[in-house]
């Protein structure tokens, strides 16, 4: 026994050292790991200070800051441009969801990988997951705009009651690679609530004027978007196979003027509509004019009714929700 403690201590005692200079080395490649560690920390914790300072799009409470003495709130007129790819790894609220369940708000989102993020408004009720590409609430927002506008996007994006249409653009790179469901959100003005289904929905690219196709409707609001139950009014409105138009770019089937200037908003028109959630926005519903250019879904409450609220929103045709049923609330 005493033989090997002895042999083991040789051992040891023989085996090579690291000079002083190796271990100085050493020292330093370890601190420089830690560097580079606190780097990156630094660079994310400076990336998100600043876009609290400049957008303040971060908050989840929708709670605004108080407002000093003096100060003058400017309300955004346009989406904002934020470019970079740092900490953004979701295509959709639906993937977000499934990784964080977080609340609903903005969020930054990146459905190509080789194009910069947007921001959007995830809603995560309803059974979660839904990526909103219109809202309309309270009128100030103008959507009788331009072909750039409807393509690049325009309104307010600070709290979850403001008014915006997501961009076509950015609607495409959503719906580009597989199957969604989109669900349109109604509300009349007395607080009625309805809704409509499309399974399947997409657009095409700017080069064939972002072309609506969608597949099978369900819901209690009428399938709106493909003319009603008529015959003649589905050939005549049906919004399927329509290109889109706007004030200065006219693709519409109605020859005799342009949809999109009487109705005042873009939209996939066809000789005219039966639906337009970007008309005119009327409070109290009942409107008269020369054209039925209100906030308008035919199957519902007429073309002469401008509703109060709308939302479109979209998710993946497969997504579950928290109750499993991928259907989410009927409301």
């Amino acid at each position: 026994m005493l033989l090997e403690l002895l042999l083991l201590a040789c051992s040891v005692s023989a085996s090579p050292r690291l000079s002083e200079e190796e271990e100085c080395l050493l020292e330093v490649e370890t601190l420089k790991r830690s560097i580079r560690g606190l780097e990156n920390k630094l660079l994310i914790g400076a990336w998100q200070l600043k876009n609290l300072r400049q957008h303040n799009f971060f908050h989840l409470s929708h709670r605004r800051p108080p407002q000093r003495h003096n100060e003058t709130t400017l309300e955004p007129t346009s989406l904002p441009k934020i470019s970079g790819n740092l900490i953004v790894y979701d295509h959709d609220c639906s993937m977000l969801y499934d990784r964080l369940k977080p609340p609903s708000g903005f969020y930054r989102i990146k459905p190509k990988s080789a194009e910069d993020p947007f921001l959007v408004y995830c809603d995560m009720s309803d059974g979660g997951g839904w990526t909103v590409i219109q809202q309309r609430r309270n009128g100030k927002v103008d959507f009788n705009r331009d072909w750039s506008d409807y393509r690049d996007g325009f309104g307010n994006f600070k709290r979850n009651n403001d008014e915006f249409w997501l961009g076509n653009e950015h609607i495409h790179a959503l719906l580009q690679d597989g199957e969604h469901l989109l669900k349109i959100d109604l509300m009349d003005w007395k607080g009625e609530k309805n809704y409509a289904m499309y399974e399947n929905f997409r657009i095409a690219d700017e080069k064939d004027k972002y072309r609506l196709q969608y597949g099978l409707y369900s819901g209690r609001a009428g399938d709106a978007l493909s003319g009603g139950s008529h015959m003649v009014e589905q050939w005549s409105v049906s919004h399927n196979s329509m290109q889109f138009s706007t004030r200065d770019e006219d693709h519409d089937r109605y020859l005799q003027g342009s949809c999109a200037e009487e109705n005042k908003g873009g939209w996939w028109y066809n000789r005219c509509h039966a639906a337009n959630l970007n008309g005119r926005f009327y409070r109290r519903g009942e409107y008269k004019a020369r054209h039925d250019n209100g906030v308008v879904w035919m199957t519902w409450r007429g073309l002469w009714y401008s509703l109060r609220h709308t939302t479109m929103k979209v998710r993946p045709l497969v997504f579950m929700d928290s109750m499993g049923s991928g259907a989410g609330a009927e409301g």
